[in-house]
């Protein structure tokens, strides 16, 4: 497989949601994608759950299906990205009709369409956590998105806790992983270890967006970040709304993994245990 050698300019976006307010939270993302569109960004990742807000009352509640989120609703959004050609990575809570999940929703440009915008539902998340348990099911696939050449794995926010999961994006010809997220208090330290062991462990790019603010009854700590394929952060946030911006280098993907080859050298049969 050939790797892109042009740059690809990222963005990790945060802000608060407002819970249980489709419309109001597609006119933030909009608003974000119009700041990172403007800057030259290809790229936006928005955080998990924030078209619905990440919040217990509203996971109980009615839930967007595929049309409100691939229909006129979204319109405010679609100018944006038709104006600017930036492709939005933004998480929701999804009532499929047979199932409920936290699902990435993708609006890229698209000249095949007949609007010029292209809106996908390519992934769920695999990896749902205990008290998400009560609401939603796990996906039961991967997925990537290609900007410009260069290949991104989806995830979203536990997903990343799992090494096996990034590494079956690299192992498909992921140059960079994209994670969308949402850390509570006291969940800091995990976040900033998960996401640069991820990158460092499969020597290519992290692009981290974590939900900020209050939503309903919890409130979250953002973090937003890139990581370099050795797990430095390459530009970060703090807890206010905003853009974490950078590049990734598809060259800088070869020349780590040929210097930490981690990625080649990995074995899938340790062969059988010993004790003694």
């Amino acid at each position: 497989m050939s790797i892109a050698t042009t740059a690809l300019r990222v963005a990790a976006g945060q802000a608060a949601a407002v819970p249980g307010d489709l419309d109001a939270n597609l006119r933030t993302t909009a608003r974000l994608a119009a700041l990172a569109g403007d800057q030259g960004v290809r790229v936006l990742v928005l955080p998990e759950a924030f078209l619905t807000g990440y919040d217990a009352a509203v996971f109980a509640g009615s839930l967007p299906g595929p049309a409100d989120l691939t229909g006129p609703r979204l319109d405010p959004v679609r100018e944006q990205v038709l104006r600017t050609g930036v492709t939005v990575v933004v998480g929701t809570a999804l009532d499929r009709g047979s199932r409920r999940t936290l699902s990435t929703l993708v609006v890229r440009p698209d000249g095949a369409a007949g609007d010029g915008v292209a809106a996908h539902l390519p992934y769920d998340k695999q990896h749902v956590d205990q008290p998400e348990r009560e609401w939603f099911e796990a996906g039961d696939h991967g997925a990537s998105v290609v900007v410009d050449g260069v290949e991104l794995g989806l995830s979203t926010c536990y997903d990343g806790c799992f090494p096996e999961h990034a590494r079956a994006a690299s192992d498909a010809g992921a140059l960079g992983y994209l994670c969308s997220a949402a850390y509570f208090p006291g969940g800091a330290h995990r976040r900033d270890l998960y996401y640069a062991a991820r990158a460092l462990d499969n020597g290519f790019y992290v692009v981290l967006s974590g939900l900020t603010g209050s939503c309903g009854a919890s409130s979250f700590i953002g973090g937003s970040a890139v990581y370099d394929p050795e797990g430095h952060p390459l530009a970060r946030l703090g807890e206010e709304e905003g853009l974490a911006i950078a590049e990734i280098q598809p060259e800088q993907v070869t020349t780590t993994r040929e210097r930490h080859r981690m990625h080649h050298e990995h074995r899938d049969d340790l062969g059988d245990r010993v004790r003694v």
